[in-house]
């Protein structure tokens, strides 16, 4: 018989510990639920997506504040000859 649980009064499900190790799961993970068709698959929860990842990359690597604030001085003088 495949592993199962029994749902609690509050809606809670006790993980089988060999579905808990073969996912890697351990206390204090969160686990998510999708519907595909006919099936629910229960897998690890994906972590949520970090917003600035888009942005690594984006300004040039610095080593030092001297460097960043020749950087920001450079900047502000595109600005003002600009203007």
């Amino acid at each position: 018989m495949p592993p199962n649980s029994t749902i609690s009064s509050k809606g809670q499900i006790t993980v089988p510990l060999e579905i808990r190790r073969r996912l890697g799961l351990k206390e204090g993970d969160r686990v998510e639920f999708v519907v595909e068709g006919e099936k629910t698959i229960i897998r690890p929860a994906q972590p949520a997506k970090n917003p600035f990842e888009k942005y690594a990359g984006a300004l040039p690597i610095f080593h030092s504040r001297e460097e960043i604030d020749n950087w920001v001085s450079s900047l502000r003088d595109e600005e003002t000859e600009t203007e």
